[in-house]
């Protein structure tokens, strides 16, 4: 089927069909007010904006039933991060009952039968390395449908590794997102996101925890995460009237300040049962770490999304919480012959030697003027 899917594709209508069907195979979740949700379809590492974003719009008074994935190809799903914090195994009855109560789930989708078909689906997928585009449609549209949602905001990232290489791709995407939505009565606004390199500078569970913490904390992070989080919260807040268009990023900017998003994620990760990890600095992140230096100075040039996340699996991550990667440098960036451009962290010493051997193999982040490789003569 997937593979007949990938050559041939559906149209509206049989996209449409796949989505209600795969609705029909599991439970759904009906909640008796007006329901908002967010989604990514991927493909750029250290994409934590999710819980940043949903807290914020919580705070608000917006209700979020926020269910995610564990990673499958990359180095730390929502549902990965989250569970460095809290339990994210959560039945049918407790997702309603902590929406009720606080406003919003962090959940990992993968513990309800909502489109079970989907995770069917996805497990002879990813083997074949194929990713169907109205398979893809199908799929994040049935678990919406399942959990009641009546607004969507979409992110799509766009890069040169990433599953949208282009402005027509992106485009293509939010079109159909925004037409099947129609189909099935879900109102859906689509933001088209930089990919090109990852969201913040941590990739890998905890460190991804740890950053998203630290946002919400005040302290200083990646102005990338604060920009997407902020984004993606001002469109929810849209959507829902709380503030007229245009407004939205603004006042997501302000809850962010006060300290309210942070409140409203510890009342989530408290009502889903936390694991007693409320500050950033306790965190707990890989026991084993190796830092990479630059071999010249300049200016960050490229940098590689798949080499990245590559060298964070060999670290260990997703399965190994405190692994992954802290980059210190990012694109166009300026850094000096012999300083750190991104520290490795494992929870192994022998996958750590793997993932440093990798990295010096892959050079994730090229400098401008950087010798890549001597190639010796061939002499008999």
């Amino acid at each position: 089927y997937v593979t007949a899917i990938q050559i041939r594709g559906m149209d509206m209508d049989e996209t449409e069909w796949m989505t209600r069907a795969m609705v029909d195979t599991g439970e759904t979740i009906d909640f008796e007010y007006t329901v908002f949700d967010v989604h990514s379809i991927g493909g750029v590492p250290g994409n934590k904006y999710a819980p940043i974003a949903v807290p914020i719009a919580a705070a608000a008074g917006l209700k979020i039933p926020k269910t995610s994935s564990r990673a499958i190809s990359s180095a730390a799903g929502t549902a990965d991060l989250m569970e460095v914090l809290t339990n994210v195994e959560l039945s049918i009855e407790d997702i309603r009952r902590i929406v009720d109560d606080v406003g919003a789930t962090l959940a990992w989708g993968g513990a309800v039968n909502l489109a079970p078909a989907d995770d069917k689906i996805v497990h002879v997928e990813y083997p074949l390395g194929i990713d169907p585009h109205s398979q893809v449609l199908a799929s994040v549209m049935a678990k919406k449908k399942a959990v009641g949602a009546d607004f969507m905001v979409l992110d799509i990232p766009m890069g040169p590794e990433t599953k949208v290489p282009d402005e027509k791709t992106a485009r293509k995407y939010a079109m159909d997102f925004i037409s099947l939505g129609e189909r099935l009565g879900i109102t859906i606004e689509a933001a088209v996101t930089y990919g090109g390199q990852p969201v913040g500078r941590a990739i890998g569970p905890a460190l991804e925890a740890r950053e998203a913490l630290q946002a919400m904390e005040g302290k200083p992070v990646s102005n990338s995460l604060i920009e997407k989080a902020t984004d993606i919260a001002g469109m929810l807040l849209e959507l829902g009237n709380i503030v007229d268009r245009g407004d939205g990023k603004d006042f997501a900017k302000e809850i962010l300040k006060s300290g309210k998003a942070l409140n409203k994620f510890l009342e989530i990760i408290n009502a889903q049962g936390s694991k007693g990890i409320e500050r950033s600095e306790d965190v707990p992140i890989g026991k084993y770490k190796a830092e990479i230096h630059s071999p010249e100075g300049g200016y960050i040039s490229i940098v590689s999304n798949k080499a990245l996340v590559k060298i964070a699996r060999a670290a260990g991550a997703p399965k190994d919480k405190g692994a992954g990667i802290l980059l210190n440098k990012k694109k166009s960036e300026k850094v000096d012959k012999g300083e750190i451009l991104y520290v490795v962290y494992a929870d192994s010493k022998a996958k750590l030697d793997e993932a440093v051997k990798l990295a010096k193999m892959l050079k994730p982040l090229k400098i401008e003027g950087m010798l890549l490789e001597r190639i010796p003569s061939y002499k008999k």
